[in-house]
């Protein structure tokens, strides 16, 4: 048998997502049309990585996507100053990503910031007229739309768990 629990982290999980999904293509389609849809996909993402099954797991995993994504867009923001998109400057721009986690003693944080350029530099190839601050920007703020809504989410809708710490 499934247990409360269970449900109540499946279905915080799903709404979470689709509300994350839903305000992140309406953020992005107001400054850029043509990535709503990667918006919003990103902002679910996003809600999907930090919602975890307590708050204290939540908060943790919320900074650690934050300052994962501000890296990794910050890099992203970096190199489209000097290159355009390529393959090579995609794997030269994550390879200096996790360098500069593991020279800021934050390896933790270097896989969610070498995917944040991924995303970034894919967005990129894809839309090479869009402004690569803006598309950087843009990517971090779907990021956050996630994380915000995954930190309502267990506030306002706290696990068993999370309950029982209470008490």
């Amino acid at each position: 048998m499934i247990e409360r629990r269970s449900l109540h982290m499946a279905l915080q999980v799903a709404v979470v997502t689709v509300l994350s999904f839903y305000f992140g293509v309406h953020f992005t389609q107001f400054f850029q049309g043509e990535s709503a849809g990667i918006g919003g996909l990103w902002a679910a993402i996003s809600s999907i990585v930090v919602l975890q099954a307590t708050q204290k797991a939540t908060i943790e995993s919320a900074w650690m996507r934050t300052l994962g994504t501000l890296i990794g867009a910050s890099m992203s923001a970096l190199y489209f100053q000097f290159f355009p998109f390529s393959l090579l400057g995609m794997g030269a721009t994550i390879f200096a990503t996790v360098l500069l986690c593991e020279i800021l003693h934050i390896p933790d944080n270097a896989r969610l910031a070498s995917i944040t350029v991924c995303i970034t530099m894919v967005m990129a190839s894809m839309h090479p007229s869009l402004n690569p601050y803006l598309n950087s920007i843009l990517r971090f703020s779907e990021s956050m739309i996630g994380i915000a809504l995954s930190m309502a989410a267990i506030v306002l809708w706290p696990t068993d768990a999370d309950v029982q710490d209470k008490k």
